[in-house]
């Protein structure tokens, strides 16, 4: 075992290559107003990348896309980073999803001209923006009423016409107007809701992430007289539906023992060959071999493409006023790993901070690795900042080129209060 000990400058020029894997960083905004061309030329480079090499193939997406300006719907301060990659808050906890997930969530609702679609969790209102143009109609519910309203006066003033809002808690749908050709849901509760259902026509789908906070899985489901049929799933991690859901929550979080699932990779992949618990997967494979560290699989994430992304994550709970420290280890192995577009790509293991807000703090990093080497375990201490109530965790090359592999990736708690 050795500890993988870097100069304090090397992890903090790392950071930057975290933009691209969805790390809120530095969000106050010091650099100069984008112009109209730039924004629009950010726009073209975003679906490219995170929409089209996501593997999103639907033209009518793609184009719809393209079109929304994404930048409308996020905090003034966040405006630079609104064609990244990423999430971002928006107040009240709540967060923007990535044009990745907004994506392939449209694309997974297989939204038709003459549909009438009720959404669950409005935000900002961007991924009503997006389905407006597909669509007949849109009706959508946002449970926070300051977040509602201001959507519903961004919607308005951008000429989305067709888009309906309302403030109301979004377990309870919204009856008036079912049932529903398609609903999406862009909050997590444990299970779906049991008017969602009943307001849903048959024959009609449905696209929700559901289970336990930190291991969601995102369903589409198709309902066939009167019950829900899954059709394709894979891991994601959203905030949690507020409201009677989080109210009827059975499985809660504990901050208090934080830890990862499916560490060592050994749960076989869900739809198109995304491994459980593990989500915004990208140039992973899941590699099975008798010689593995631990058990007989590990992931394994190749690149040709400098500044390609190429990276998995995982959140977890932990609550900095109880958890001091955490040990974060792994086996890893590279074959000929190379910076990508500069020395600030390279692959990491980086585990983010957020506070009770959703807020980053910070980001502690096992790593850079380079070069070749074979399998080897390692091991090193994290401090966590004590308003820390959640962290995400990633790993892979971060835009570097070469191959890099991964096996039973762990955090514990090694201190903390009684």
């Amino acid at each position: 075992m050795v500890a993988v000990m870097v100069a304090m400058v090397t992890r903090q020029r790392c950071v930057a290559c975290l933009v691209g894997a969805g790390v809120v960083w530095g969000i106050a905004n010091t650099a100069p107003a984008q112009t109209r061309a730039q924004l629009d030329a950010a726009r073209q480079r975003m679906v490219a990348t995170a929409v089209i090499d996501a593997g999103v193939q639907d033209a009518r997406v793609i184009a719809a896309m393209r079109a929304t300006p994404r930048h409308e719907f996020v905090p003034r301060a966040a405006r630079k980073l609104a064609y990244e990659d990423m999430a971002l808050p928006i107040g009240d906890q709540q967060t923007i999803s990535s044009p990745g997930i907004v994506a392939l969530m449209t694309e997974a609702l297989d939204p038709q001209p003459t549909d009438r679609v009720l959404e669950i969790g409005t935000g900002s209102g961007y991924q009503a923006a997006v389905l407006s143009g597909l669509v007949q109609e849109v009706y959508t519910i946002e449970i926070v009423e300051s977040l509602g309203r201001t959507a519903q006066r961004t919607l308005e003033a951008l000429g989305y016409d067709t888009v309906h809002v309302k403030v109301g808690d979004g377990f309870q749908g919204w009856p008036e107007h079912a049932p529903f050709d398609k609903i999406i849901v862009t909050c997590s509760p444990e299970s779906v809701p049991e008017p969602l259902i009943q307001q849903l026509r048959d024959g009609g789908l449905i696209v929700i992430p559901v289970g336990p906070r930190y291991q969601q899985v995102l369903h589409r489901m198709r309902k066939r007289d009167g019950q829900l049929v899954t059709e394709s799933q894979r891991a994601t991690l959203f905030v949690p539906m507020t409201g009677a859901a989080e109210a009827a929550r059975t499985v809660q979080p504990d901050p208090r023992n934080p830890t990862l699932h499916n560490s060592g990779f050994e749960s076989p992949p869900l739809e198109a060959d995304f491994i459980p618990d593990w989500y915004y997967q990208r140039q992973l494979q899941w590699i099975t071999d008798q010689q593995a560290p631990e058990g007989q699989h590990y992931i394994a994430f190749h690149n040709d493409e400098p500044g390609k992304p190429a990276i998995v994550m995982q959140g977890f709970p932990v609550d900095g006023r109880q958890v001091t420290r955490l040990e974060l280890s792994a086996w890893v192995k590279c074959d000929n790993v190379r910076p990508g577009r500069d020395s600030d790509e390279m692959p990491v293991i980086a585990v983010t901070f957020y506070d009770d807000q959703r807020k980053p703090l910070g980001h502690r990093f096992m790593g850079p690795y380079r070069g070749t080497a074979p399998w080897r375990h390692q091991r090193e201490e994290i401090r966590v900042p004590p308003t820390a109530r959640e962290a995400i965790l990633r790993l892979g090359l971060f835009g570097a080129v070469g191959d890099i592999a991964f096996d039973d990736v762990r955090v514990r708690a090694i201190g903390g209060k009684p």
